[in-house]
């Protein structure tokens, strides 16, 4: 019998208090079910839209966890077991499973696939070559429809997506603004990143700021939502483009935001808003990934990796993604 650690939750968080909504439980594995994988999971991807699945809102992009099961979440490890043959055991593989030493997924329910084996590092699964690549390469280049020379905004932009999509625009030929918070981290966005102009929003004026951008904002990648959408609007050239990614602003509220205070320039700028969530798109990856792996060879495109190690520190490495407290994206080491 092989015991299994996992991640419950048992109540809906207030705020940021995880400690007291979800608790570290241990089970005895049960036998597979028809079709299902077991996966002995190597890494956790620490993603700020599954703090809405803890929440009891049934108006998000997905409906909330039930209290009292397992806490999901990406993952990234080796199939240990399987009654699937199109995962024999020994094949790595990343998708949607729970926060656990074994997750145990049905592959047509949690995008579960077979990752390349070869590459350096196999943890840029969850970086350069994971989701937050993928929403970051189709927020800019199809939502936000970048065209080179145009002005791109990223917010939240020395994240994992942010940093990426700072990335794929100035890879797409547009001039970048990338908005964080702190001067360490706007020095990695000038310095490692490359962006054009960087905005502290926790010591600068952020709309005076982009209202010194020549010609106007022609493209937003949002990943925060709230007062910062509401200093961009008004910046925006017309026919600008808001492709709407995260909405970390809100994310702890149980109850839905008021919408933008400055959301009358929609149409005095002649503005398309447009939310997109990267599930949608799984089916395309095949598509993607030779763009992504081409940059990543070359160097253009990267993700500094902020690993946490055990799985009993899973909440520690939370927090610090969701506070802002890390640059770039945050990882959690379970198994080999």
């Amino acid at each position: 019998m092989t015991e299994n650690r996992f991640w419950r939750l048992d109540r809906h968080p207030e705020g940021s208090d995880f400690a007291s909504a979800l608790s570290l439980q241990t089970e005895t594995l049960p036998a597979l079910g028809e079709g299902e994988v077991r996966v002995r999971v190597g890494w956790l991807s620490m993603d700020a839209g599954t703090r809405m699945w803890m929440s009891p809102r049934t108006d998000g992009y997905q409906p909330p966890l039930p209290l009292g099961s397992k806490m999901a979440g990406l993952v990234l490890g080796r199939v240990s077991e399987s009654r699937d043959p199109a995962f024999p055991a020994g094949t790595l593989v990343r998708g949607f499973g729970q926060w656990a030493d074994y997750a145990t997924v049905v592959p047509a329910l949690s995008g579960l696939e077979a990752v390349d084996d070869g590459i350096a590092d196999i943890r840029q699964h969850f970086g350069a070559l994971g989701m937050n690549a993928w929403t970051a390469f189709v927020g800019v280049r199809e939502v936000a429809a970048i065209s080179p020379g145009e002005w791109l905004v990223v917010s939240a932009a020395a994240g994992a997506t942010g940093s990426m999509a700072c990335q794929v625009g100035r890879n797409l030929g547009a001039k970048v603004v990338g908005i964080a918070g702190g001067a360490e981290k706007c020095r990695y966005l000038v310095e490692e990143l490359g962006v054009d102009i960087a905005i502290d929003y926790k010591n600068e004026d952020v709309a005076a700021r982009l209202a010194e951008v020549p010609g106007g904002v022609n493209a937003y990648f949002d990943n925060v939502g709230g007062p910062m959408l509401d200093a961009v609007l008004p910046n925006m050239a017309h026919y600008g483009r808001v492709a709407v990614c995260g909405m970390v602003a809100a994310y702890d509220n149980d109850a839905p935001l008021p919408g933008p205070a400055r959301f009358d320039q929609v149409l005095m700028r002649r503005l398309r808003i447009e939310g997109f969530f990267i599930p949608d798109f799984l089916h395309r990856g095949a598509e993607f990934m030779p763009i992504l792996r081409e940059w990543v060879d070359a160097g253009k495109l990267t993700v500094r990796l902020n690993e946490t190690v055990g799985l009993e520190n899973v909440l520690e490495g939370y927090e610090r993604m969701l506070s802002g407290k890390a640059i770039g994206k945050v990882i959690v080491k379970v198994g080999d």
